[in-house]
């Protein structure tokens, strides 16, 4: 990765401006202690969480919520550098995913609309028992989940890595082709013969339920996601409901959250004050693409991050 990111940002009062950020140094960072723990979702599932604590006298509570498929392990290093600076943080697998994941997948009965309204709810309550801020840092997933929660008025503001409505018309030609053909020919043939969304087998992420696909790939279908989806018309009023502040951000080379399928789905929370802008890679650097956000070499956007939800403290 090349010394400099260039990022054009814009937020609700239409400014624009010209940001550089600067590679991370090598500095070693400090011991974080971390352990793994046991939270129970609102239905009484079982799901694997791991919480980081901060380094000195803790500035807020932080939650990550992950993207589809990517494991809590993924958002490690982000995890340690937020509670070097300061964060009480929190990752989590989903029910069935990673360190939630049931014994077999097969016959293992879900809805993908439970990570958001019985898990993520939980750690949400977990986490804003005591007086600190509670700060979420989404990706993908993450950014949709915000509007589902029945708890969202518990979260002080949101930054969000990545979060586009899915439909293969906002992306690329050359990835919409490659998507299309992953939800018509290639996935339900997987699916079919595993009984679950077996995408590990492609290479694409952790494996994932039944159910989770389903209605992944309904949605996808529509170019502002399940809201376009006519068995759902709560959720327009649902996302109107949040008025937290929310930070929409998106690399113009993420192929599957590409700007235009961003604004598409951040449209939804039309009532809460929006940051939104795109990050352009400099020339002749390593795509960032939709999992870069949280390699090591990212730093400069957890920075950025983790400024802009202290300004809400």
């Amino acid at each position: 990765m090349p010394a400099r990111w260039q990022a054009e940002r814009s937020d609700n009062n239409s400014r624009k401006r010209n940001q550089v950020m600067s590679t991370p140094s090598s500095a070693a960072q400090a011991d974080i202690r971390s352990e793994k723990i046991s939270i129970t979702a609102r239905d009484g599932y079982r799901l694997g969480a791991t919480r980081f604590h901060a380094n000195g006298q803790a500035k807020g509570n932080l939650l990550v919520a992950g993207g589809t498929g990517v494991p809590q392990r993924f958002y490690r290093r982000f995890a340690e550098y937020a509670a070097q600076q300061g964060f009480n943080v929190l990752t989590i697998d989903y029910r069935g995913t990673g360190e939630s994941r049931p014994a077999s997948l097969k016959g293992f009965e879900m809805d993908y609309l439970d990570w958001s309204e019985k898990d993520l709810p939980a750690a949400v309550d977990l986490l804003s028992q005591d007086p600190l801020p509670l700060y979420w840092i989404g990706h993908s997933f993450g950014g949709h989940a915000i509007g589902m929660l029945p708890n969202h008025d518990k979260i002080t503001a949101c930054f969000c890595f990545g979060t586009g409505a899915g439909w293969a018309g906002w992306m690329p030609r050359s990835e919409a082709f490659k998507i299309r053909l992953f939800w018509n020919v290639i996935m339900p043939a997987i699916v079919a013969w595993k009984g679950y969304m077996a995408w590990s087998l492609l290479g694409m992420g952790d494996d994932l339920p039944r159910g989770v696909y389903r209605d992944w790939k309904r949605w996808c279908k529509f170019p502002h996601y399940y809201f376009d989806d006519p068995s759902m018309p709560q959720v327009h009023d649902r996302y109107a409901a949040v008025r937290t502040p929310c930070a929409f951000i998106t690399s113009r080379d993420d192929p599957w959250a590409p700007p235009q399928s961003r604004d598409a789905f951040a449209r939804g929370y039309r009532n809460a004050p929006q940051t939104i802008y795109d990050i352009e890679p400099a020339k002749g650097s390593s795509p960032i693409g939709h999992m870069g956000y949280f390699r090591s070499e990212a730093q400069p956007f957890w920075d950025e991050a983790l400024g802009w939800l202290l300004t809400y403290a």
